[in-house]
This record gives C-alpha cells, structure tokens and sequence, in this order.
C-alpha cells in the first residue's frame, strides 16, 4: 500500500487468500514453548511471515511443498481454527498458498519457519522486465521447459516432483508458457507429448 494525502490506498500485490492463509498456517503451527511472536517483515522486494519454530514431525520443505500433508504441533488450537471455518481441510493450506502465489517460498532460518511473497511492485520497471511478474517466475519456466526438453511426455504429476512444486503451480506456469506460444500440446492429455517452440 502507499499513502496519498492522510488516505491510504492499497495496491494489490499478493493474494489476500494466500496471505490470510500463511497467517494463519503461522500461529496454527508455531511452536508456543518459544519466547517469540509471529512477525510480518515488510521489505522493498518481498514480505514475510515469521513463525517461531521449524516444521513439525519430521516434515520437509519438500514434502509441505509436494506431498500436501500436515502435522499438528498444536492440537487444540488446530481444532478451533477448524471448527470457526480458519481452517477448511487438513495439509491444504501449502496448497492454496501455492495456487495463488507460486513463487511463495518457504524456508527455516535459525529456528524460524519462513513463507516471503515477492513485491510484485518492486520489480516493475526494472531494466529487463517486460511483463508484471515475469521475474518472479523465470527460473521455474525454465526448469519446467528444460524437463519437457529431456523428456517430451513429462507428466504434469512428474514436473511437480521434479522442480518442487504443486501440480496446481505446473498447470499455472504450462498456461502462461503456452499463452506465449512457447509451448505446445500435441496429441491427447494421455498419450500426447509437449513441444518447445523455438522463438
């Protein structure tokens, strides 16, 4: 957001349902026997939410990130957060985190756990930025062209375990790739194969 005169005016950058459900996913999960607080750090390029503690039961930023599973740490207030409708279903909010945002990243630092959101703001106008938010995902387009490159009947289900994200963030970033003509489905979904088309 940003301030004109005394009214404030927000300016959309990252999904409110992602970023309500990060939120949520900070205080549901975080570890309560450490003295710290959740904590939102506003920076010029990205935001992030800090909880205290790292993943529960022996989940990985991997297996949050693919598997879409979920382990409570705090059993009562997962429940209430459940039952007040915070919380919809069991190990989706990594999910709809990543459908709405997929470049989310998460991360442990220290004995935090991490989500940023880049500030799509940030990168307009910078030299080499042609389309809002093309920055922000050229590193996945390209790992997503370079596995159909090596294997042209990549499925959707592989791509996702492959680069490390959901099969929703695949689909996301495949229409983008084909909206720009990059590429192509021949044949059918079962069957078929993909095409990169050189520009």
């Amino acid at each position: 957001m940003k301030l004109e005169g005394l009214r404030r005016i927000d300016v959309p950058e990252i999904d409110k349902a992602a970023f309500r459900e990060a939120i949520i996913n900070a205080f549901c999960h975080r570890d309560y026997r450490e003295f710290d607080s959740v904590n939102i750090a506003v920076f010029k390029d990205r935001i992030e939410i800090r909880s205290p503690g790292l993943l529960y039961g022996g989940l990985t930023i991997e297996t949050i990130r693919t598997k879409m599973v979920s382990e409570r740490r705090n059993e009562l207030i997962a429940e209430m957060l459940h039952r007040v409708h915070f919380i919809e279903k069991w190990g989706r909010g990594i999910k709809l985190i990543l459908s709405k945002e997929p470049d989310a990243e998460f991360s442990e630092v220290g004995t935090k756990f991490i989500t940023t959101f880049k500030r799509r703001s940030y990168f307009e106008g910078k030299k080499g930025f042609e389309k809002l938010g093309e920055n922000l995902t050229q590193k996945t387009t390209q790992k997503i062209i370079e596995a159909i490159t090596k294997k042209s009947d990549v499925t959707q289900k592989e791509l996702a375990t492959v680069i490390g994200i959901t099969e929703d963030g695949v689909k996301y970033h495949i229409t983008r790739l084909r909206k720009k003509g990059l590429l192509k489905r021949i044949g059918p979904d079962k069957g078929g194969y993909w095409e990169v088309v050189k520009k």
